[in-house]
């Protein structure tokens, strides 16, 4: 075991595993009271100076749930313009925001990404996030409140009000409206500021209208419609074109 910065960095091995993550590693958490398991996959050669990519899982998921092979064959492909990418766990339904048990945005942002950047010797400047469904939330929610080269949201879970949401989403009223992604862009449209912003939704996905209010405030931000409802499924078949997309914003960055 090694000790970083303050927390435990404990590396296991992924043989056997089944999924397409080649590493783990294990953060001992300040800020949410545990520990948690990340999934890595580190794409062959040198990591030094490479980018990193933070994709965020949907709720009742895991990290290795996402790490789907479909996924990190489409990253491995894009060969020295490859990211290390981290699988980050997010818990049950912890949405990647601080909250009364635990704070699981300050958690991904001062816990995990600083880890992953010491552990791959990483350039701290290139760093993208995106998610699936609670994840696609997470990543714009906490992009909100730092510097990212891109932000992915591939059928993010959002509401156009508190009264919408599932039980577990968000602790009350309150804690809804500090997380109120699209009240957040209508006040300024340039939220995101220089960081390429990626939408995608299905077609008959329940959060359909959120996401499309969502890419009207954002005025010119990347919006893509595919045919379908709620589905993982599209997110693998869409992994080369949009792994392409993370990678040409980490490169330009």
């Amino acid at each position: 075991m090694r000790r970083l910065a303050g927390f435990a960095l404990v590396l296991i091995a992924c043989a056997g595993c089944g999924t397409g993550a080649n590493e783990h590693f294990t953060i001992q958490s300040r800020l949410v009271g545990h520990s948690l398991e990340q999934a890595v996959f580190v794409p062959s050669g040198d990591t030094h100076g490479r980018p990193l990519l933070v994709l965020l899982h949907g709720r009742s998921s895991s990290p290795d749930s996402m790490a789907k092979k479909s996924i990190t064959n489409a990253i491995g492909k894009l060969g020295s313009r490859a990211p290390v990418v981290v699988f980050a766990n997010g818990g049950n339904q912890s949405y990647y925001h601080d909250r009364a048990d635990g704070r699981w945005g300050s958690y991904i942002m001062r816990e995990v990404i600083p880890a992953a950047v010491r552990k791959y010797d990483l350039d701290k400047r290139r760093i993208a996030i995106g998610g699936f469904s609670m994840g696609g939330f997470g990543a714009l929610d906490l992009a909100r409140f730092r510097r990212f080269c891109a932000v992915g949201a591939h059928s993010a879970a959002m509401w156009r009000t508190g009264g919408e949401t599932p039980q577990g989403a968000f602790d009350d009223a309150e804690d809804f409206e500090q997380n109120d992604i699209i009240e957040a862009a209508t006040a300024n449209p340039r939220l995101y500021g220089s960081a390429r912003v990626w939408i995608d939704i299905g077609t008959n996905d329940p959060f359909r209208n959120a996401n499309e209010e969502l890419a009207r405030r954002l005025a010119g931000e990347s919006f893509h419609l595919w045919r379908g409802d709620h589905d993982f499924s599209h997110f693998e078949r869409d992994a080369p074109k949009v792994m392409r997309f993370y990678a040409d914003a980490l490169e330009r960055c």
